[in-house]
């Protein structure tokens, strides 16, 4: 069976834009009433994904105008309840709910009660779709996955070939879901032995480590080391109190990780990650490079299925009587998604 190459390089997601993604509901594309009545328990461990032909559209009105024929087909020419597929992706980067993330679709036999349908539409079938729609397209399943509809550890791609044919893929994370994580033996960290950390983690508290920033790997490596040296011998830490930590260089350092219990919040050492920014961001936030990382590195959490999806995001300061994460960085983390004061 042939497989559509091109859903395997499916371009990387902007941090900054993660959240809800640009849905066109039934309504706005004036879609029949809804008569579909099996229910789709979330969350789901498949992506089915499909392209349909003689749909090319550019811009919505178009687009709505042919999904309203598709529906018509569906229903009165195939005997289906609705459109067969969860949600359709226009080349024109908007995403159009087909029978939603509740209902159960009619895409594929045998795999349409425990999979998201997702179809291509406005592109020539055989080209690829348009970046937009790509893009649309892993915005989607990161809200999927967030959203607690699909399973962090989702197989995918399921391609489907002629209504019929699947071509089963391996367990694989989305592309570029994870930072560069700079690792304990590259910082030359101390070997230490800490109780396990629950998982998945339920929060993420965002920290500063109120010492001095750095802007380059050998400052910052040196500074982490300095901080589990100080976390260690004069506060009496099992090891560094932090699970990860974010250098203005942009790399994410490997604090205990993920499968060890920091000691950075009393409480919720056990149920949040601990993301300490170093330096003191009172005065001034972190940089562009180190903002993305730290996004970038939640996001990865969640896909790994070390953070929950329905995580909640805190600063600091919103668990315990201090002044970190500081105001200038805190009033960007309450911007993010899923944050909770």
């Amino acid at each position: 069976v042939r497989m559509l190459r091109w859903l395997l390089i499916v371009s990387a997601l902007d941090l900054r834009a993660w959240g809800a993604p640009t849905i066109v509901s039934r309504e706005e594309w004036g879609a029949r009433s809804l008569t579909c009545r099996e229910q789709l328990l979330p969350p789901v461990a498949f992506v089915i994904v499909d392209q349909l032909m003689g749909m090319e559209c550019q811009e919505q009105n178009t687009c709505s105008q042919k999904l309203r024929g598709l529906q018509s087909r569906s229903v009165y020419t195939k005997g289906w309840c609705d459109v067969a597929y969860n949600f359709l992706v226009g080349d024109d980067g908007r995403v159009y709910e087909g029978v939603g993330w509740t209902v159960q679709g009619v895409h594929t036999q045998g795999y349409s009660n425990v999979s998201l349908g997702l179809a291509f539409f406005g592109s020539k079938l055989g080209s690829s779709p348009s970046p937009a729609a790509l893009s649309a397209a892993e915005h989607l399943i990161f809200y999927a996955i967030e959203k607690g509809h699909l399973s962090p550890r989702y197989i995918q791609p399921l391609l489907l070939k002629e209504e019929s044919c699947l071509v089963p893929h391996q367990l694989v994370k989305p592309r570029n879901a994870c930072p560069n994580i700079i690792t304990r033996s590259a910082w030359q960290a101390r070997q230490t032995h800490c109780p396990t950390m629950t998982l998945p983690a339920k929060y993420v508290i965002i920290i500063h480590t109120a010492g001095a920033t750095c802007n380059i790997s050998m400052d910052c490596k040196i500074r982490v080391r300095d901080i589990q040296s100080y976390h260690m011998d004069a506060k009496d830490y099992c090891d560094i109190g932090y699970h990860f930590l974010v250098g203005q260089d942009g790399g994410v350092y490997e604090g205990v990780g993920w499968h060890t219990k920091g000691s950075h919040t009393y409480g919720f050492n056990d149920i949040g990650l601990g993301v300490a920014f170093i330096g003191n961001f009172v005065e001034k936030p972190p940089n562009a490079a180190a903002l993305e990382a730290a996004q970038h590195l939640i996001r990865c959490s969640v896909v790994r299925g070390h953070l929950a999806p329905s995580y909640l995001l805190v600063g600091h300061s919103d668990v315990a009587d201090v002044l970190s994460p500081g105001r200038a960085l805190y009033n960007i983390v309450k911007t993010w998604p899923h944050f909770r004061h």
